[in-house]
């Protein structure tokens, strides 16, 4: 079981922890590798592999942020085991990519693509829930180069290592495939609340072979 935590807030607001999880008051800085350099005007966003049309899709860092806005007010559970609970994220629903680029019937996965090439893999289910958005605010503020500036992927329902941070695409696959820290023992689907922290906790038809 979770463990009941009373929200610091003017009213009684209970949340649950997942297994294993502590509150974290604040926002710890956490990433693999240099914060990359944003450079308006080489960024660009792209949907790409199994999509649809077969076409390739493009938005540049003025045409991305100018898709329709929404926040969610979500919780953050880091597999280093801090939860930060009640965060509002704001930026473009995950839906709103998948109804302006199209995945073809038969895709199954994407993989979200990343600065320096790191990816994170999920099913598409993940991906379309209605909550997982990619944020480029935090409690009505940008977010910070250090926490992903111009973009992170925010999947409340999942560890946050399957949101990256520095995102620049999504690959539509007709399979699944690890990402970068699933490829390196993460678990390949990482649900919090089932604990998926490890390869080795995987079940048969959790993922691919390592």
């Amino acid at each position: 079981m979770g463990q009941p935590v009373e929200r610091e807030s003017g009213e009684e607001a209970v949340s649950e922890l997942p297994p294993g999880q502590r509150l974290q008051r604040g926002w710890p800085v956490t990433h693999y590798g240099p914060v990359p350099k944003f450079r308006p005007e080489r960024w660009e966003f792209r949907v790409f592999g199994a999509t649809a049309d077969g076409e390739k899709r493009c938005w540049d860092h003025d045409g991305f942020t100018a898709l329709p806005y929404a926040s969610v007010v979500a919780d953050l559970h880091c597999v280093t085991k801090f939860s930060m609970l009640g965060a509002e994220w704001g930026g473009i629903p995950a839906r709103t990519i998948l109804e302006s680029a199209p995945p073809a019937p038969n895709v199954t996965h994407v993989m979200v693509w990343a600065e320096y090439g790191f990816s994170s893999n999920l099913r598409l289910s993940d991906f379309a829930a209605e909550r997982t958005i990619f944020a480029t605010h935090k409690d009505g503020e940008l977010l910070t180069a250090e926490h992903g500036f111009p973009l992170r992927l925010v999947v409340p329902h999942l560890y946050a290592w399957k949101g990256p941070k520095w995102v620049r695409g999504v690959e539509y696959m007709t399979a699944d495939r690890r990402g970068f820290w699933e490829e390196r023992g993460y678990h390949n689907l990482g649900d919090p609340w089932k604990e998926q922290r490890y390869s080795y906790q995987e079940e048969p038809g959790d993922g691919p072979e390592l």
